[in-house]
């Protein structure tokens, strides 16, 4: 009767085919977007000219790309594997990963809210070598003009931080056709414009605050970019729990499926040891 039990017992599984497949597919899916975002920054940084591509490794849109695709694609592939072969070892390494990632964003978001004078100096920073590089990279070129439109602003702190940049400064050196001139993308239009005029910003540098606010935008990104962040603290907060939550469902899910990994290898263990007793 006892033996009849333990093979009977054979067929029950403490692995849940839910946990386990909705874990597995959970990581799928966020491993095809990893290789998406690879794929997308690798082609962005082939497609750049040598000199450009060497001249702006740290404010390079595309390696910020492959950087989080690669990580991405490295975690899960993790659980994805981990997950579908039951491999304790593999669902460990993913969820030590995943909790890892969640601790360093909540201590970014935490350090950049306590220290925010010291994070706004560091996004100054990223701002003056973004302007110097403006000319480098298309991609780049292209983020600053969209940022400098959306915010209404023009330079980092002010429109004169253009003159940092070797087409548009104000040195008798100079011999740019764009010396002391700003991005079109400073300048103010309206929607009623048919055509928008890219040469409103030439020489504005060598005006005042009064003089050039009739043609561009004076207020620096910073500014309009703090003013941003403190006026959508709920949308900031959707965004940052939206990212929480996959990672705390991921963690969670890791845990119970290894959890139940570890029973059942103690139930085989079990049922093994008993049919080996020639008593039992």
């Amino acid at each position: 009767m006892a033996r009849r039990a333990a093979t009977s017992g054979d067929d029950f599984s403490f692995v849940s085919p839910v946990v386990k497949y909705l874990l597995f597919f959970f990581n799928t899916l966020f491993w095809v977007i990893s290789m998406v975002m690879v794929a997308i920054g690798v082609y962005a940084r082939l497609m750049k000219h040598a000199e450009a591509a060497m001249a702006c490794l740290a404010v390079d849109p595309a390696l910020l790309l492959i950087a989080v695709g690669v990580l991405m694609f490295l975690i899960t592939f993790c659980g994805c594997i981990g997950s579908l072969r039951e491999n304790i070892c593999l669902l460990q390494a993913f969820s030590i990963c995943l909790t890892l990632v969640f601790l360093l964003q909540l201590a970014a978001g935490i350090v950049g809210f306590v220290f925010s004078d010291k994070a706004r100096g560091k996004v100054s920073e990223v701002i003056k070598n973004a302007i110097v590089h403006y000319r480098d990279d298309l991609d780049l070129q292209n983020l600053i003009d969209f940022g400098q439109r959306e915010f209404n602003c023009c330079g980092g702190i002010s429109y004169k931080d253009w003159s940092q940049n070797i087409y548009f400064n104000c040195t008798s050196e100079n011999r740019s056709g764009e010396r002391c001139s700003v991005p079109y993308s400073c300048c103010l239009y309206s929607e009623d414009e048919a055509v928008v005029n890219t040469m409103c910003g030439y020489g504005v540098q060598t005006l005042n605050y009064l003089e050039a606010g009739e043609f561009i935008h004076t207020n620096g990104c910073i500014d309009k970019l703090v003013n941003w962040l403190h006026s959508n603290l709920f949308l900031l907060g959707g965004v940052a729990l939206g990212l929480a939550i996959p990672q705390l469902v991921g963690i969670l899910l890791s845990q119970v499926l290894i959890n139940q990994i570890r029973d059942q290898v103690k139930l085989q263990s079990y049922n093994q040891q008993h049919r080996s007793d020639p008593w039992y």
